[in-house]
């Protein structure tokens, strides 16, 4: 999730276990260890611009790195928080951990994949009940936290905790709302879906993207679930075929190596952008859930030597503009297509 989130459930867990006693240097401490797991965006390279989204979410998010993670942070940390009365480097440790421990178990929640198991397992593990960026999520936990902090009681993180945990709850209600109104499109369409997906739109777990695959397509539609519930049709897109979608492309070449490294990162949603046809798109997301329009893609260049890589590039600049799609469908539900329960 975003870097405020992270650190707001990084602080309620270790201010949670305490009374008054240190409550706000663990509050302090899990703030800035929840964030650190995402210093791993660092690991870059000039040449290869995809090494960065195989290392994110990877090592730095795992269970068994917890315990590591911590102790940086708590080397990084103790120093400076030490005056306070009995913060031992032990306790330093504990609170770190803590707050870091957090990190990849949140972003477990979203759907973009977290690596929980390394080095044991690649798989990428999503739950995708919570969008990446939620203030009905963030904003309350935020504010007891810092109240906790600042009134030094631990019971406050408790009650962000409770938020927290019955938010995500909802998340997952909704999800299964949305899954099934998915399943019941394809079945009125008459469609045999190979995999059927729903992620929440952002900011909100009421809209939902039905993302469905059949022989050779890809489809998505909007979805309203719970309240006032809502099919929004969406469109389709023919899968990538590299030898079909780019024949000019030499087989055996980095630019061929690096669609296949982008469609595992993509868990093989990937199509030829239909307004851009020398890119490859990730088509699981999109800021309004009904159409296919990327967030990110990869470029291609046909006069590219045998070993140069593709580029990344990321599709942002419109969501200002979109925004009001996307919050009509939320506040203003006028369906195309009204489905029962």
């Amino acid at each position: 999730m975003d870097p405020v989130s992270q650190g707001a459930i990084g602080a309620v867990l270790p201010l949670a276990t305490r009374r008054r006693t240190q409550a706000a240097v663990a509050g302090g401490l899990g703030f800035i260890a929840g964030m650190m797991a995402d210093l791993d965006v660092l690991i870059r390279s000039q040449t290869d611009t995809l090494l960065f989204l195989e290392y994110h979410r990877q090592f730095s998010h795992s269970l068994i790195f917890i315990p590591v993670g911590g102790l940086i942070a708590a080397l990084l940390l103790h120093r400076p928080f030490r005056r306070w009365h009995g913060l031992t480097f032990l306790r330093t440790w504990m609170f770190c951990a803590l707050g870091y421990g957090t990190h990849g178990l949140l972003d477990t929640a979203t759907s973009y994949g977290t690596v929980l198991l390394w080095p044991f397992s690649d798989e990428r593990f999503s739950g995708s009940i919570i969008s990446i960026v939620d203030p009905l999520f963030t904003l309350p936990v935020l504010a007891l936290a810092v109240v906790g902090v600042v009134r030094r009681n631990g019971a406050w993180g408790r009650a962000a905790l409770i938020w927290a945990l019955a938010y995500l709850g909802l998340g997952a209600v909704q999800h299964r709302n949305a899954l099934a109104m998915g399943h019941a499109l394809v079945a009125e369409r008459g469609h045999a879906p190979l995999r059927l997906e729903v992620k929440p739109s952002f900011a909100n777990i009421l809209v939902w993207k039905v993302i469905y695959e059949t022989a050779d397509r890809f489809h998505v539609d909007a979805v309203r679930a719970g309240i006032s519930p809502m099919v929004v049709p969406g469109t389709s897109v023919p899968r990538l075929d590299p030898a079909r979608d780019f024949p000019w492309l030499r087989a055996g070449s980095r630019q061929a190596r690096d669609i296949a490294r982008f469609a595992r990162y993509s868990d093989g949603y990937v199509a030829r952008d239909p307004t851009h046809p020398d890119r490859v798109i990730d088509v699981r997301y999109s800021f309004v859930p009904n159409e296919i329009a990327p967030l990110w893609s990869i470029g291609l260049r046909r006069d590219a030597a045998p070993d140069a890589h593709v580029t990344f590039d990321t599709h942002r600049e419109s969501v200002r503009a979109r925004l009001p799609d996307l919050w009509r469908m939320i506040v203003q539900p006028t369906a195309r297509h009204d489905v029962a329960g």
